[in-house]
């Protein structure tokens, strides 16, 4: 899925906001806990918490806050329970709408997006009724520092495996993997001296609805109006719609 939706553009507006910025510390902070647990404290040999570092540095998390986390993460052990948890939903006009979560009482979790989908005249759905709308797909983004030409790019990315390559407006490169090669791919570019911004997995939509900008502006509204919600919802992680209008 290439170029910047209006939910992201509206993502970055908020992040600006010092509100904004602790949840987004918040979230990233779980994350960190999460992958210290599963595979321990040194990002050397957790290629999870390498990357998830990576992610809290590109948003601008300070390096002793991230220390912080790492510290109280290994010092905690097991005793860190959050649980990662994907919710299933249908939003205004029928988007579908997936949401992952990082919780530590899911009975919380369920009752809140239960209650933000259906005041955004949606419906929390069971698992399973919307994710077959969607798949897979590893995301890897390169910064485009002039180092490589696009050329060079291409051709190391094909020879890696990746299955395709887009270039935005923030001098990024955006590489598509499969989900199983995403690591070893990334480690592969590291090694070629590629400046890797992230590394992630991330739901695609198979196939998009389009709502009318006139005829269901009010259907529009709402589904922003949700997508903020569930942003500002601590447990939530990451969105994920089929909406064409977004992109």
């Amino acid at each position: 899925m290439s170029g910047h939706s209006k939910w992201n553009n509206i993502k970055r507006k908020k992040e600006k906001a010092d509100g904004a910025k602790a949840k987004v510390f918040t979230k990233i902070g779980r994350e960190l806990a999460v992958a210290v647990k599963e595979g321990g404290a040194d990002p050397k040999s957790n290629s999870k918490l390498r990357d998830c570092i990576l992610k809290a540095k590109s948003n601008n998390i300070p390096n002793e806050n991230i220390q912080r986390i790492l510290k109280k993460a290994a010092e905690d052990g097991q005793s860190s329970n959050y649980e990662s948890i994907t919710y299933e939903g249908y939003g205004p006009g029928g988007v579908a709408i997936l949401v992952q979560c990082l919780t530590d009482n899911r009975n919380r979790t369920a009752g809140d997006l239960r209650h933000f989908f259906s005041k955004c005249k949606g419906e929390l759905g069971a698992p399973g009724c919307v994710g077959f709308l969607f798949k897979e797909e590893g995301n890897i983004l390169i910064l485009d520092d002039g180092s490589f030409k696009e050329e060079q790019i291409t051709a190391d990315i094909l020879e890696l495996g990746a299955e395709d390559l887009i270039h935005n407006e923030e001098n990024e490169y955006k590489i598509i993997t499969e989900p199983k090669d995403l690591e070893e791919i990334r480690n592969q570019l590291e090694q070629k001296n590629y400046k890797i911004l992230s590394a992630e997995k991330k739901m695609v939509p198979k196939n998009f609805i389009v709502l009318d900008e006139n005829k269901d502006s009010e259907k529009l509204e709402n589904l922003y109006k949700l997508l903020d919600m569930l942003e500002d919802s601590d447990d939530v992680q990451d969105v994920f719609t089929n909406c064409k209008n977004l992109i």
